[in-house]
């Protein structure tokens, strides 16, 4: 059971790092690095340099979400359930199916809003439909992330207290 819980915690403890150095360091650092050095052509290739590493750590959150969900039915199998066992599934369940619409619908959206637009999204004027929908979609893989981040918040937390 304590390699299990282990191996439960490492992959929630990965996701929800990963997700906060991307967010917190890797994002801005990547953009004002880049930007400084090449006002125009750093930001395409700040975007162009995230959206490749963002699309990488998504496979590591399906990694992770698969770990959580075969370790908690592997506790709950071998000995005692964990606590809210099942409010946990459902909670990793349902980030790992917010990490597969992000990683898919979201993320193919604006690589494929970034192909039709053949130039950056924000050099479109502020009301060409494309700008609009990036951003929007934009939007929509932030705040997707933003809840993972609090689901998994949720997890460690009961983690903590046991």
């Amino acid at each position: 059971m304590l390699a299990l819980r282990y191996v439960y915690v490492l992959a929630l403890v990965v996701w929800l790092g990963g997700m906060v150095v991307l967010g917190a360091v890797v994002a801005p650092t990547t953009f004002q690095v880049l930007q400084a050095s090449e006002p125009v052509a750093g930001r395409a290739l700040a975007g162009e340099l995230f959206g490749v590493t963002l699309a990488r750590f998504h496979y590591v959150a399906y990694g992770a979400g698969v770990v959580l969900l075969f370790s908690l039915a592997a506790m709950a199998v071998l000995g005692p359930r964990p606590a809210n066992f099942l409010v946990r599934i459902i909670l990793v369940t349902a980030m790992l199916a917010v990490a597969l619409y992000s990683g898919f619908v979201v993320l193919g959206g604006i690589e494929q809003i970034q192909q039709e637009a053949g130039t950056l999204p924000s050099r479109l004027p502020a009301t060409d439909s494309r700008r609009l929908q990036f951003d929007a979609l934009h939007q929509l893989s932030t705040r997707l992330m933003m809840v993972n981040m609090v689901a998994a918040l949720v997890l460690l937390f009961w983690e903590a207290r046991e």
